[in-house]
């Protein structure tokens, strides 16, 4: 028997997934059910993604590199424009079925921390949220004692005989990346002497902007949904997400600007 569409997507498990547990149920519990499990989706695709991305820039294959840059600033924009499909949610309807999530909350999403770990926003402290020898946990402890995007593009440049400094590339990459003098002078020389690489610092810019541009759209839409109540899962919801705002993933990139 010929494989059919339902069974290469496996669509008969995936559509019995949406389990509403308000009374009725309230009708816009199904919308945000759906939009936060596609967002589940899309984090496992660009995780996908940004392994791919880094073996490519580790293998000095840049165009690749650059193709899997568009493809991923293109998942982004889908990520922002779904909040304009959640915000269809009013605050009163949100209001009806929210004490059922208890303490489930996005604040919980180990893979949306594993892809800022995968970019550089490394923060060890977060991985213990997890329970010891969880699935998640583990996930999120093995990326961290991985090298970052960020670590893999340097090495390219390493390779490419940019003088990037010995001490950043042997740094420890359980740590977030902060400023190093010596790489802007390198990405400065880039900018002005390489158009192929200063392409691939401007997806990087690409990319940090587009994960800042989702989380600004994510704070309006709590603050629009439940102004200042505290998140489900025991955040301070809007202020929280509101201090995750215009944290640089590549700092240095940024840090050049002025001198460009």
């Amino acid at each position: 028997m010929p494989l059919t569409y339902p069974q290469y997507l496996q669509l008969e498990g995936l559509l019995a997934l949406q389990k509403p547990l308000s009374e009725g149920p309230e009708h816009d519990e199904m919308l945000f059910i759906v939009i936060h499990q596609v967002y589940e989706l899309w984090f496992k695709q660009m995780l996908h993604e940004t392994s791919h991305l880094q073996g490519r820039l580790e293998a000095g294959d840049v165009p690749t590199a650059l193709a899997t840059f568009k493809r991923m600033l293109t998942i982004l924009k889908v990520l922002v424009s779904q909040i304009d499909v959640l915000e269809t949610m009013t605050p009163i309807s949100f209001s009806s079925f929210r004490t059922r999530l208890d303490t489930a909350s996005g604040f919980e999403s180990a893979q949306f921390r594993t892809l800022e770990f995968a970019l550089g926003h490394k923060r060890p402290g977060a991985a213990e949220r997890y329970p010891a020898g969880s699935a998640e946990r583990t996930q999120l402890e093995e990326v961290i004692a991985r090298p970052s995007l960020w670590d893999s593009f340097l090495r390219l440049l390493a390779r490419r005989g940019y003088a990037v400094p010995e001490e950043v590339l042997l740094r420890d990459v359980t740590q977030p990346m902060g400023e190093s003098p010596e790489v802007q002078e390198v990405l400065l020389d880039i900018y002005r002497n390489d158009p192929l690489l200063s392409q691939v610092c401007e997806r990087l810019v690409d990319l940090d902007e587009g994960l800042q541009e989702w989380r600004y759209r994510h704070v309006k839409m709590v603050e629009r949904t439940i102004g200042t109540k505290r998140g489900t899962g025991g955040s301070t919801g809007a202020e929280y997400l509101r201090a995750t705002l215009f944290r640089s993933l590549f700092p240095d990139l940024w840090a050049i600007r002025v001198r460009l």
